[in-house]
């Protein structure tokens, strides 16, 4: 006998929050963050590691601002991303500050970690004059003693009167533009404090099972949490935790949904930079027109379209195949090896020839036919687009300079 599929519980109905151009909340689709594990201060590091986050499905990711060196790299960060930049806080205001002189889409505060009433207000007033929003990220492991004394452990209650602590301090200085996280690493705990929290307040929630470990225990821990809640109707964000690449991270997350039918299933993952100071052409034509060729082809890979040939081969070097722009060139690349330079008016031709003959025959055989030429004439590009543009394009010094007033 055939069965109806069973619908999901009706969405829960939250305020929206927007982060850098995700929207999180209010009837938006839900989306997928991850973290970055190089160290900030990295800054081709940890732009590398983001541009394979984004590859992966991460539609946000999230940088530690942990020290001067960190904020200083997200001011370089941030212009170069191809996603919004949550900065991750967990002890001192001036990194909060700091990062929000970087230019960071979001911050996300720790409440059992940064404790001074003043000190919260100061960053939220800071925030809201920024219009940033806050992640309130409590977790079970950090909670402030006071609760641990009241509630003897880590209880639902115990984290949601942590959340709403918090977010007492911010109504103080008229701030809401807010979304919160319980994490738990126990499973159940975790599901109760969000249905707790659910019910208590109607900000945007971000799902997580804190420190879910290895695969694929790990990956199991995190989709019986996140998945249990989302079939609930709770949930606006996601990102599975676990002790992996976090390339892992996003793809799960991203898989989740997919197979939840909460985000729509694609082939083709296509990505590319949001411009900067140094593009060459116009992104995002050449990425509308890439995608839509390659769309029409449906092939199963991972393309990248830079702005430039200064960092592009190099952020996008986890893509299977990309191209970048020149001085009126186009550097065909794949997995970061510039294979082929082109006329700039063939660039996206060029590249939809290069990634069919790229399913067909294999990478090692692309590899092997690249014009032997091309990353010698690829690197004189870059060396004169860095002479024309200089090398602070995006103007980070400046931000840099504001950085260091702000925290000494």
């Amino acid at each position: 006998m055939a069965h109806d599929t069973p619908e999901f519980a009706k969405r829960r109905v939250t305020k929206q929050v927007n982060v850098g151009g995700v929207l999180i909340g209010g009837g938006a689709p839900i989306s997928v963050q991850s973290m970055t594990t190089t160290k900030t201060a990295d800054v081709e590091g940890t732009l590398a590691q983001i541009y394979a986050l984004h590859g992966a499905g991460a539609d946000i990711v999230r940088c530690t601002c942990n020290e001067l060196a960190a904020a200083e790299g997200l001011a370089q960060i941030v212009p170069r991303s191809p996603v919004p930049i949550i900065a991750d806080v967990h002890f001192h205001i001036e990194m909060a500050l700091a990062a929000l002189e970087a230019g960071v889409a979001c911050l996300r505060l720790n409440p059992g970690n940064l404790r001074k009433p003043q000190e919260i207000k100061l960053v939220a007033q800071e925030a809201r004059d920024r219009k940033v929003p806050i992640r309130i990220g409590v977790n079970a492991g950090s909670l402030h003693p006071d609760l641990y004394k009241k509630y003897g452990k880590a209880t639902p209650e115990a984290l949601v009167e942590s959340a709403k602590m918090e977010l007492a301090y911010f109504a103080e200085v008229g701030f809401d533009d807010v979304k919160i996280s319980v994490k738990a690493s126990n499973v159940p705990l975790m599901i109760a404090a969000y249905r707790l929290l659910s019910e208590e307040v109607d900000y945007p929630l971000h799902l997580g099972v804190t420190e879910a470990g290895p695969p694929p225990a790990g990956i199991i821990k995190a989709t019986a949490g996140i998945a249990s809640l989302l079939t609930q109707g709770i949930g606006d964000t996601i990102r599975y935790s676990l002790t992996a690449d976090p390339v892992e991270e996003a793809r799960s997350g991203r898989q989740l949904l997919e197979a939840l039918g909460l985000r729509e299933r694609k082939s083709l993952d296509l990505i590319a930079c949001p411009s900067c100071g140094r593009a060459e052409v116009d992104v995002i034509g050449v990425a509308s027109a890439a995608q839509k060729a390659l769309e029409a082809l449906n092939l199963p890979i991972q393309v990248a379209v830079m702005g430039c040939v200064v960092n592009g081969p190099g952020e996008a070097r986890e893509a299977d195949i990309g191209i970048a722009a020149g001085k009126s060139k186009g550097h065909l690349f794949i997995k970061g090896k510039v294979v082929r330079v082109v006329p700039e008016s063939e660039m996206v031709s060029a590249l939809v020839a290069e990634a069919e003959r790229l399913v067909e025959e294999g990478v090692e055989a692309r590899l092997a036919a690249a014009d032997q030429n091309a990353e010698m004439e690829a690197e004189a590009d870059r060396q004169a687009l860095l002479g024309d543009k200089g090398i602070d394009a995006n103007h980070a010094e400046e931000k840099i300079a504001a950085i260091r007033r702000r925290v000494t």
